[in-house]
């Protein structure tokens, strides 16, 4: 067989589509049943949840069932989304780690309330984040949907008490099923109490004492454990830490061999953990001596409680990642921010505020001269510097963010 250009042709191996091929390259989501299709818009990343009432009416409708959210619920996990932290700041700005960028939330009309317009987040787990105001009252809000609930007003007496740690837990997004962790006391004399969202209260404040065997440093202390000193600038230097109004009950929660453990600061730095199961507090060794400069902050991982410190030796700046080892009680690095990277941050006075999610760190580093944020994923050592976030053409400082997951199936 001859062709028009007179070269001989020969058969095509190419492999051809069978004639049902035609079939599936024209096949439509029309065709598809109500529920097959809930279940296939429901892997779609929560950022594109907003424009489906706009695709069509049948899209529009399964947006707003209920029977989507549950099939959202089956989704095992989305990628963290970083709710920004600052006060001054009347709408929700959030960090999409999937997408790598900034996003704009219409902030939840609750908040917007005369007694509420002061309130910032606290704590966050699933797809929900706690918001405290002046008053001491909280609110648990779903950033995605706007929807709130206030929550009963504790006991006045627990206010009277010093607050340390305010934890979340969300067992289930669908059902609303979370508790929230408040620990107050004076070192060492230490109490939990727990709101419990499917009974709708508070419950009994729980004493917690300190474990036997623990060597605490609060013990040869006065209740007021603050330590001045020179350091070799000749500045005067306090360890009692001065936290950002956010994170001053900086503390995580994790659920570890059926145990829950809630993890804080104390004022002079060091790591304190309160064992909720069994009811007992134990502090963990001092990283750092008590006379270097440092910011710490903690955060939990994969249901591991890390440590992030910024600290400062022989004239350069160290942004180093901890965890401890639970049977020697000795600390060991496993990741550290390149010193091309950190040594910017020398002599800055610079503060961090610290959330995980997963493999990743989300750090905000602030200071009279900078504000930066770097997501570090401690697995592969990976450190990046994300873009600053601007509105109306001015650049956005915050001070510190908590992770949670985008689930519009979320519920307060």
């Amino acid at each position: 067989m001859e062709n028009a250009n007179g070269c001989i042709s020969r058969p095509s191996r190419k492999r051809k589509l069978p004639q049902d091929g035609d079939e599936m390259l024209n096949f439509s989501l029309d065709e598809l049943t109500e529920d097959l299709l809930e279940r296939v818009l429901s892997w779609l990343p929560t950022s594109t949840f907003f424009r489906l009432s706009s695709v069509c009416k049948r899209w529009k409708s399964v947006a707003a069932s209920e029977s989507f959210k549950l099939a959202c619920s089956r989704i095992p996990s989305r990628d963290p989304w970083f709710f920004m932290v600052d006060p001054n700041l009347n709408q929700s700005v959030v960090f999409d780690s999937a997408e790598r960028g900034w996003k704009k939330l219409n902030h939840p009309p609750l908040l917007l309330h005369n007694c509420n317009c002061d309130s910032i987040p606290v704590a966050a787990s699933g797809g929900l984040v706690c918001f405290r105001n002046m008053s001491g009252d909280y609110i648990v809000c779903n950033p995605v949907t706007g929807s709130c609930r206030e929550l009963p007003p504790v006991d006045p007496d627990s206010q009277d008490r010093s607050l340390h740690a305010i934890a979340m837990n969300a067992y289930s997004n669908y059902n609303g099923s979370y508790k929230l962790v408040l620990v107050s006391g004076d070192l060492p004399k230490l109490s939990f109490k727990v709101y419990n969202s499917s009974a709708d209260c508070w419950e009994e404040e729980i004493i917690l004492r300190r474990k036997a065997y623990d060597c605490a440093e609060f013990d040869s202390n006065d209740d007021d454990d603050t330590v001045y000193f020179l350091s070799r600038t000749g500045n005067v230097v306090v360890t009692n830490m001065q936290r950002s109004p956010s994170k001053q009950y900086s503390s995580v929660i994790t659920l570890k061999d059926c145990e829950e453990i809630v993890y804080f600061l104390s004022s002079s730095g060091t790591v304190v953990a309160c064992n909720l199961t069994h009811k007992y507090f134990s502090e963990y060794p001092r990283l750092l001596p008590v006379f270097s400069e440092y910011s710490i902050d903690v955060v939990e991982c994969k249901g591991e409680m890390l440590v992030v410190v910024l600290s400062e030796f022989f004239e350069s700046a160290s942004l180093r990642v901890w965890k401890c080892d639970e049977k020697t009680k000795t600390w060991n690095q496993i990741a550290a921010m390149p010193p091309a990277m950190s040594h910017e941050f020398y002599g800055k006075k610079v503060d961090i505020n610290c959330v995980g999610a997963g493999d990743q760190i989300f750090i905000c580093l602030s200071s009279a001269e900078l504000c930066s944020y770097v997501l570090c994923d401690f697995v592969t050592n990976e450190w990046v510097e994300l873009p600053k976030c601007s509105m109306n053409g001015d650049a956005l400082e915050f001070m510190s963010a908590f992770s949670f997951e985008p689930r519009i199936e979320a519920s307060v």
